[in-house]
């Protein structure tokens, strides 16, 4: 038996996949979707990919925070993450891969790829994608202005 217990539950409905539209079922967020120019689309709104990025960008950096909070480590912080949509021929269908590039103001990078591990072991995202996604995390430089 399990001691999990849900913290968090949301839904979101879908009206027409790749070209429809995607929201909260308390309209508090609603966005177009469409397949990107670069796949035969209109590129008109938002896809997937892009709402996975954001997602797991959010979700890693919170757990990058939670961990470097709990070791009283300081530091801003930044993820970004770029979702690639393959083809996948086992199945002639496609597949998602993943690069979360991480960065810490006022860490040089070995010990950013530490705090960056760490929090890729504790990400919800991350644990959901183990074994399903090819994740790749790199350290990268801090930038100001992104």
């Amino acid at each position: 038996m399990s001691d999990s217990k849900v913290l968090y539950q949301t839904t979101a409905i879908n009206t027409g996949g790749r070209k429809g539209e995607s929201h909260l079922p308390d309209k508090s967020f609603s966005v177009r979707v469409s397949t990107p120019k670069k796949m035969g689309g209109t590129g008109q709104g938002s896809n997937p990919e892009q709402l996975f990025a954001l997602g797991y960008s959010a979700c890693f950096n919170s757990a990058l925070e939670h961990i470097m909070k709990e070791a009283n480590a300081s530091g801003k912080s930044q993820v970004t993450a770029t979702i690639e949509l393959i083809s996948d021929p086992t199945d002639n269908g496609f597949k998602l891969a993943a690069t979360m590039e991480v960065a810490i103001e006022g860490k040089d990078l070995a010990e950013t790829k530490e705090w960056a591990d760490k929090a890729h072991a504790f990400c919800p995202y991350s644990k959901a994608t183990k074994g399903n996604i090819d994740v790749t995390v790199t350290a990268v430089e801090y930038k100001r202005d992104i």
